[in-house]
């Protein structure tokens, strides 16, 4: 089982390093898609629950660099998960996602939203656009990180009850909708 894990990670860390050496989004999000679709097809670490990811359509739209400003530290418990939001993430014409540091072993930064698509279209506890834990990070410069929308990927506890994963605080429930990114497990696009 650790070895498979292992496997798991590997692959969905070399998929990121692909995606960011990509000189276009949009073949990088296909490459993405069809990547984790074979994964979740087929290796023993997949969170499916029957069935593969489903995603709404590429939106150039939705990709952004955000500026990252410094935000006085504070300390959270996320579903059990220690986490310190250091800084937020300022995209597109006046949002911003506050941006989290895993506290426990190793460490990550984290950046998870709710939208409004939400418990309709996609997962209702929330996605994530950046989890450096599990090498979900698409780039950025000093004080920018990529986020692209078209990217964000539904918790493993969206899939199977089984898993326990950290989601969405009410500082990144987004009060719009992100038609960008995975939907909910077994529900197409309709």
């Amino acid at each position: 089982m650790s070895l498979t894990l292992l496997d798991w990670r590997r692959r969905i860390f070399a998929l990121y390093g692909e995606v960011r050496a990509a000189d276009d989004p949009a073949r990088a999000w296909q490459h993405w898609v069809d990547v984790r679709a074979e994964l979740y097809r087929h290796h023993p670490q997949s969170p499916r629950a029957g069935g593969e990811p489903r995603y709404f359509p590429y939106d150039p739209a939705w990709r952004f660099e955000a500026r990252i400003e410094e935000a006085t530290p504070e300390l959270i418990e996320i579903d059990g998960f220690p986490f310190t939001r250091f800084a937020r993430a300022r995209f597109g014409a006046a949002h911003a996602l506050d941006v989290y540091w895993l506290e426990t072993y190793g460490g990550g930064v984290f950046v998870p939203f709710r939208d409004g698509t939400g418990g309709v279209e996609t997962y209702g506890a929330g996605r994530y656009v950046l989890d450096t834990v599990k090498g979900a990070d698409l780039g950025g410069g000093h004080d920018a990180l990529i986020l692209d929308f078209n990217f964000a990927y539904n918790p493993s506890c969206a899939w199977d009850d089984r898993w326990a994963c950290p989601l969405t605080p009410p500082a990144n429930r987004l009060p719009f909708r992100i038609p960008a990114g995975e939907l909910t497990p077994g529900r197409p696009l309709a």
